[in-house]
């Protein structure tokens, strides 16, 4: 049975959908010109909903500075709770649709480079044969990205790390794995013919590394720091794989990447790319599979991930999510 609602909550206050759909667009935009751009009304008009939203609940949403016009403390807390409950709104509304169309959908998923190769690519693969009507977009970059992504509502689940300076607290986390790294370099290389390569002989190439605060770059670093060497040398950061792959082909450089990637573009005769043989064992923090906090999943999000579920039990050293 619904309980009555409480005499001193904001909804019998008068706080509205329309109240929360400007402090979130604020808070997106950080200027009240451009969320009233977004959500299609005047800078007035705009400037009149914070106002009500101030005497709603009796605090400042919203200071001048000299930055500008920025929300207060309490306005950031409200902002992301208002973020929080569109996005719950969005959900039920493509849950209503799914409901109403079968087996369909939209999903958006993002992942670290390893598991979108280990797990994501075949979750598709099987995915478009059991529910074809279902549109998966995927959305491959660094945990920290992911992770705002993730609390944006912009991806129904991830498969990441929780970034420097996030907040586990805000998600539901389920540890899969570790990430081996594996070193490459190309298949004419004169560190590819040896039968041990040392990090030592490494040391006398150029190493391609994406920035320090990525997980992989901190562990590979860390673990030559902790061998007594010297940093290697960097004359290319960064996080483009394909910038990367084009560097290895084209110099003498090589790269720690992960041992998925590894799999993929440095395995067989046909490939520019060679592992190199170090023995090494080197591994990156584990990623985790994660969804926003509590969250409501529409239907086809629960489809997908039962398919990722059945592919996480097939997969040697992993764990499945229950």
């Amino acid at each position: 049975m619904l309980k009555p609602l409480h005499q001193n909550t904001l909804v019998t206050k008068g706080l509205k959908l329309t109240h929360l759909r400007m402090l979130a667009a604020f808070a997106e935009t950080a200027q009240i010109g451009m969320a009233a751009d977004y959500l299609g009304i005047t800078q007035p008009a705009a400037s009149r909903l914070l106002a009500e939203v101030e005497r709603i609940c009796g605090q400042k949403m919203h200071s001048r500075s000299g930055r500008g016009v920025e929300l207060t403390e309490v306005g950031q807390v409200l902002a992301a709770r208002a973020g929080r409950i569109l996005t719950e709104m969005r959900d039920a509304a493509r849950e209503i649709d799914d409901f109403a169309k079968g087996s369909t959908g939209h999903v958006s998923i993002g992942a670290v480079t390893a598991p979108a190769l280990d797990l994501i690519l075949p979750t598709i693969r099987e995915a478009r044969l059991s529910y074809p009507d279902i549109q998966i977009d995927v959305s491959v970059t660094s945990s920290d990205i992911l992770f705002d992504q993730l609390l944006a509502g912009k991806l129904d689940f991830a498969i990441c790390r929780v970034p420097e300076g996030g907040d586990p607290r805000l998600v539901d986390r389920h540890e899969i794995t570790h990430e081996p790294i594996t070193f490459v370099a190309r298949k004419d290389h004169p560190l590819a013919k040896q039968d041990h390569v040392t990090i030592q002989n490494m040391l006398t190439y150029d190493w391609v590394l994406p920035n320090a605060s990525i997980p992989l770059s901190h562990s590979v670093l860390s673990f030559v720091a902790a061998a007594g060497h010297e940093p290697p040398r960097q004359r290319l950061t960064t996080g483009s794989f394909l910038l990367t792959l084009a560097m290895l082909q084209q110099s003498n450089a090589i790269a720690p990447l992960s041992s998925a990637v590894a799999d993929q573009f440095a395995a067989g005769q046909d490939t520019a790319l060679a592992r190199l043989n170090t023995g090494l064992n080197i591994r990156v923090s584990p990623y985790s599979l994660m969804t926003r906090k509590d969250a409501l999943l529409p239907r086809a999000v629960q489809t997908i991930l039962a398919v990722f579920q059945q592919i996480l039990v097939r997969q040697p050293d992993t764990k499945s999510v229950e």
